[in-house]
């Protein structure tokens, strides 16, 4: 085998209270194509640093390989772009190696590289997944849930995302979030989908990241006024996502009027991704 393409799929993370541990997987996707030949050029830190990790890891000899990405998952937005291309890259290698570790592995290796599990999760596994730094659950989402996605032209870093955080929270806003992150959780895992309805509120992160996305409580309500059952920010954004049973056109609609009119954005209305990582090989 010379050459391997993976199908990886964006996914939204923290889902408002559940930071760093909760997760879905969304049918977008990109496509990494990894081949065994010399390498043009300088491999990407980050390509770099996946291929180290599974080359040690499966203990294998290193060999050269170009690679090259596409697809719908827009970068530096909240929807996993970091993900597609580490898992990309260690699927890839992984296939053209004889297939040495297991998705497990694989997924381990992933969160280790990008510091926390709730992308990683979703994305190998799909569904939605309550994760941690040794494993993970996972749960399929029905098709009848809408997720609504305003996607503005912002770029938000994670890292300088995480910068803004407290290094402590009250303890009574910490048990809220971690209560409605426990009702999240049980919604998705019963298919229970109406209990959603104010589960979503945060008190961990969100509330501190409103000044890189100071649109961001006008653009839920709006969307929780058009029908939806709530809303969050998709990781550390700029993406915002509501969910929904009914009317996910006037949901979409309603949450982009309420944006700034100078702000230019995209909406995507889509459902949850079950399979997670899917190889067609060449």
């Amino acid at each position: 085998m010379d050459s391997v393409t993976v199908r990886i799929p964006a996914t939204a993370a923290n889902l408002g209270p559940g930071y760093d541990c909760l997760g879905v997987a969304l049918r977008l996707y990109n496509r990494v194509t990894v081949s065994r030949r010399d390498s043009r050029g300088n491999p990407h830190l980050m390509t770099a640093t996946a291929a180290g990790l599974f080359f040690k890891t499966a203990d294998l000899k290193p060999f050269e390989f170009d690679w090259e990405i596409g697809g719908e998952v827009p970068q530096s937005r909240g929807l996993g772009s970091s993900v597609t291309v580490r898992l990309g890259i260690i699927h890839g290698l992984n296939e053209l190696s004889g297939g040495p570790l297991e998705r497990e592995e694989i997924f381990m290796l992933c969160s280790e590289l990008e510091g926390h599990p709730d992308n990683a999760a979703p994305a190998e596994f799909g569904g939605f997944t309550v994760a941690s730094g040794d494993g993970c659950v996972s749960f399929p989402v029905e098709p009848r849930l809408k997720f609504v996605l305003i996607i503005p032209e912002l770029e938000i870093s994670t890292p300088e995302a995480r910068k803004v955080l407290p290094s402590d929270v009250r303890h009574d806003l910490a048990v809220t979030s971690a209560n409605n992150a426990a009702r999240v959780t049980a919604a998705f895992a019963s298919g229970q989908y109406e209990s959603l309805i104010g589960s979503f509120d945060d008190y961990l992160h969100q509330p501190f990241r409103e000044h890189l996305i100071p649109f961001l409580p006008a653009a839920i309500e709006a969307g929780e006024e058009a029908g939806a059952l709530g809303g969050f920010l998709s990781g550390s954004g700029s993406t915002i996502a509501c969910v929904t049973l009914e009317n996910p056109e006037a949901v979409a609609a309603a949450m982009l009027k309420a944006i700034p009119a100078d702000m230019k954005a995209r909406t995507v209305i889509t459902t949850a991704d079950n399979k997670g990582v899917q190889i067609d090989h060449k």
